[in-house]
């Protein structure tokens, strides 16, 4: 089963210039490699805008679930400490500040795990023949074959035509 096409660059300008094709023609399921940091390569392949969204939404969840915990507690077993008023809210600042930051960073740490497919044994790039030469001194694009545009003979005549060397990743 084919899990996708691996294309070779010798420069990070034709890698750079690739992706931007890819992009334009609709692939969405891609992926560079590279054997150090491209400049520019996060404008062109996008980030995740829905993380701060996703953490924001996490922060209220636990902000909420802090306040509800102390004042269901506080209501439902009430004990008078020093004639202070029941419902003391500065008191519940500690306890629902943590538990908002505590719901933040295990939230984005479980999502982050979802959205990048970890944890993964192994990636499928790394069954490609020459994928050694991305660690050293060349530059790659892995094309998913999931990708809704991916067509085996159009894309691999695409990428042949942005001047990749192309091979095929196949699962055994």
């Amino acid at each position: 089963m084919l899990y996708g096409y691996m294309a070779y660059f010798d420069t990070p300008e034709a890698l750079l210039s690739a992706l931007r094709a890819l992009k334009k023609e609709g692939y969405r399921r891609l992926e560079a490699l590279t054997p150090n940091p491209v400049e520019g390569i996060e404008e062109v392949l996008g980030g995740d805008g829905r993380i701060p969204w996703v953490a924001f939404f996490l922060g209220v969840l636990g902000a909420g679930l802090g306040l509800f915990l102390q004042v269901y507690t506080t209501l439902d077993y009430p004990h008078n400490a020093g004639g202070k008023p029941l419902l003391g809210w500065p008191a519940f600042i500690p306890v629902t500040f943590e538990l908002t930051i505590l719901t933040i960073t295990v939230g984005i740490f479980l999502y982050l795990l979802y959205i990048n497919g970890l944890p993964l044994a192994a990636h499928p790039a790394v069954r490609a023949p020459r994928y050694v030469e991305v660690l050293l001194d060349r530059y790659g694009v892995f094309l998913y074959a999931t990708d809704p545009r991916f067509d085996p003979e159009a894309t691999r005549a695409l990428l042949q035509a942005l001047g990749a060397e192309v091979e095929e990743v196949r699962r055994d």
